[in-house]
């Protein structure tokens, strides 16, 4: 069935009602092999993991089966799908250990649940980079346990020996006498088995999955337009809808033009909260024009004077606190630089940030007087449902959230205030509402990576080697909103800590303050690379700066500074090697290199610039070595790498919120510059073999960018830029 008014596929009858009372998988992973569902479930269909026989854990369903080439093996996979692929890097770590082949599971996204919560985030969510350092061994560990259950029964049936039999292919074999069962034959009586404590892992000799490089099991199917994004959702009897909240924070609705908006043909309703309106329609062009009749007059509140000037402002003030939150100390670095032979001091500045993702906010819901069903691509899902069932007064439990795909989260999703606004106008009407934000309202009303203004002074001595380090941050703390109970007694973000005391350097002596400054008219949010990205630039870009000072090879200045991590040693002297670090460049060209431990991961990266052309800049190569630990998957590293480097060229090069009258000034992507397919450089991944355990990469490579590339133009042009955007108003060539 399509929709008259978009062509677009709409969710069966059937599959809307199944999921009213249970998980949708909402064309997540439909049609074939490791998708699991024949053809005719491509469009939503209740899984069978609660009522699967044989559930060992929380990510491991099997059940008998009767369709063709269904294997029965479901996973409930605990991290969202946004573009990273850890769908694939899940499948794999469960498929080693259970044995059987990834193109023949089922697939679904973890429901709302306390089982899935992540330690290294503190609730259900997926960022920072944390999926594969969560999974690696919890995953592993859960697909072992059931194989092992798995034989035992097989083994009961057979009465013969454990030792006789093994898990393959999605078999139990037993090797004397040729004889087999297929898991899903042996669900009923693996349930009865008691679970195994202290189950042992395959050894790495012994792996066929892990290590090898793969294609995305979605890729085929994303191909073909199969799987279903939030903003794909059709469920019956559903009205479209738009948004408008206040443009100032903190305003509210003043005046609008009710009838107006109801005579566009299409519109049924609108609808209002406190600080935003809803215009209901047949179909989302009707939604969208009926809340331009609208003519909106806001109260726009104390907010409307802030502009970016203030912001700034405040931030610099921050440097003369006298009394900041010392957040780090090591050693007497204020006397070391009082004594040192020669001293230097910078100071740097980064703008807030839109995370600009190409699928704009949007959640399709439906509010009843017995329940609740959101459907919504979130980072956060128990976030989301709670803030559901606090809007609505229904009980946790009748509040269904059914994950979908994303497109792009960088962090965006980590929020869930689209979802609570969502629910408080779907509580108005009886049927489901799909709200989706136009592209306008997704960058204007944003949560916004902060701004930070970073000062950073070195005492050194009579050859430039740095005796101490002095860091002070001033900016907001994000985790005080976020996660309160995260911040530090003392009132320090130790996110903010991330690439000044995460660091492969050593220095003698050391000191971090914080003067906490809140962006006053925005809310501001995590973004890709989080305190990484944000503090790489500061570091990076300052000890390029004092080995200039020194007359010394940038590369060589941090091989003396790096004593204690050999293994950054290592991805820094093969990012220079592949660089050809040192090699005569064309006039105009110049090289800027950043190494980072970050993540649990080594990164080295070497940018080379074009600035012949007058008022151009072209980014020529880029060369990346990383060493990440035991590699799942080396095409997604390599592939989330690159993914991560154009982010951050992209953002280092353009990307600048700023306000005016309290009003975000980039609203579209005629004002908010994205990096151009033309002007995309060519990237070469080097990765380090390792055993160590698996560290991050989704946001590896967009902390590295902004640092190797403002390096790499001070190279070649002379000029050190100090603030982000690097080059304002420039185009790429």
């Amino acid at each position: 069935m399509k929709d008259v008014a978009t062509g677009m596929a709409v969710s069966s009858r059937r599959g809307f009602l199944a999921g009213a009372t249970g998980l949708i998988v909402a064309g997540l992973l439909p049609g074939r092999g490791a998708f699991g569902r024949p053809s005719e479930f491509a469009q939503g269909a209740l899984s069978e993991a609660d009522t699967a026989p044989f559930a060992p854990g929380a990510y491991i369903r099997i059940a008998p089966t009767q369709v063709p080439g269904d294997s029965g093996v479901t996973f409930i996979l605990p991290n969202v799908e946004m573009g990273q692929g850890i769908y694939t890097g899940s499948v794999v770590l469960i498929a080693e250990e259970l044995g059987i082949d990834p193109e023949r599971v089922n697939l679904e996204a973890a429901p709302p649940d306390v089982a899935y919560v992540a330690p290294e985030m503190g609730t259900q969510a997926t960022g920072g980079s944390t999926s594969t350092i969560f999974e690696w061994k919890t995953l592993r560990e859960a697909g072992a346990a059931a194989r092992v259950m798995l034989i035992q029964a097989a083994a009961t049936r057979w009465n013969c020996p454990v030792s006789e039999c093994e898990a393959r292919q999605g078999q139990v074999l037993h090797q004397p006498s040729n004889r087999s069962f297929a898991f899903a034959d042996l669900a009923e009586d693996a349930a009865k088995v008691p679970p195994p404590k202290d189950v042992p892992l395959k050894s790495a000799q012994d792996w066929t999955l892990i290590g090898r490089p793969r294609h995305r099991l979605d890729s085929r199917a994303k191909i073909e337009g199969r799987p279903l994004f939030g903003i794909d959702i059709r469920v019956p009897d559903m009205k479209h809808a738009t948004v408008a909240a206040c443009p100032v924070m903190g305003g509210t609705v003043g005046a609008i033009d009710r009838d107006a908006a109801l005579r566009v043909p299409g519109v049924t309703e609108v609808l209002t909260i406190d600080n935003a309106v809803c215009v209901v329609a047949d179909y989302y062009w009707a939604a969208k024009k009926g809340l331009e009749a609208l003519a909106i007059v806001w109260r726009e509140g104390a907010n409307a004077s802030v502009d970016t000037a203030r912001i700034y402002r405040e931030l610099h003030d921050g440097l003369s606190e006298a009394h900041p939150i010392v957040a780090h100390s090591q050693g007497d670095a204020a006397t070391a630089f009082d004594r040192a032979d020669a001293r230097f001091e910078a100071t740097y500045q980064q703008p807030l940030l839109a995370h600009s993702t190409m699928e704009p906010i949007n959640c399709t819901i439906h509010v009843r007087p017995d329940g609740a069903d959101v459907w919504v691509g979130t980072q956060v899902p128990l976030r989301a449902r709670d803030s559901v069932a606090s809007i609505t007064g229904l009980p946790k439990e009748k509040v269904h959230l059914h994950s979908q795909y994303i497109g792009g989260g960088f962090g965006r999703r980590l929020e869930h205030e689209y979802v609570t606004q969502a629910a408080q106008f779907a509580r108005q009407v009886p049927y489901p509402l799909k709200i989706v934000w136009s592209r306008e309202e997704d960058l204007m009303l944003d949560r916004f990576r902060p701004a930070y203004v970073d000062r950073v002074r070195a005492g050194l001595d009579g050859q430039g080697r740095v005796q101490s380090m002095e860091f002070r941050v001033v900016g907001p703390a994000v985790v005080a909103r976020w996660a309160p109970a995260g911040l530090a007694p003392n009132g320090f973000d130790s996110d903010l800590g991330g690439a000044i005391l995460e660091t492969p350097y050593t220095y003698p002596a050391s000191r971090l303050d914080f003067v906490r400054r809140e962006a006053p008219g925005v809310v501001t949010a995590w973004w890709r690379g989080v305190g990484g990205t944000r503090g790489l630039f500061v570091v990076e870009s300052f000890i390029d700066e004092l080995a200039h000072r020194a007359n010394a090879d940038p590369v060589a200045y941090r091989r003396a500074l790096i004593q204690e991590h050999p293994r950054a040693r290592k991805v820094l002297d093969l990012a220079a090697e592949k660089s050809g670090w040192g090699t005569s460049l064309p006039k105009g060209h110049g090289r800027g290199v950043s190494v980072q431990f970050l993540f649990r991961s080594y990164l080295a990266t070497v940018v080379e610039v074009d600035m012949s052309a007058p008022g151009q800049i072209r980014i020529v190569r880029v060369t990346v070595a990383a060493d990440c630990g035991q590699q799942v998957n080396p095409d997604q590293i390599r592939a989330q790498i690159e993914g991560g480097v154009i982010f951050g060229l992209g953002a280092a090069l353009f990307n600048e919120i700023t306000l005016k009258g309290g009003r975000v000034q980039e609203d579209n992507f005629n004002l908010w510059r994205i990096l151009r397919m033309n002007e995309a450089p060519r990237i070469d991944t080097h990765l380090v073999d390792s055993t160590d355990t698996p560290g991050g990469v989704g946001e590896a490579g967009t902390a590295a960018a902004a640092p190797a590339l403002a390096n790499a133009i001070a190279a070649a042009s002379g000029r050190r830029l100090r603030t982000l955007p690097l080059m304002p108003g420039v185009e790429a060539a």
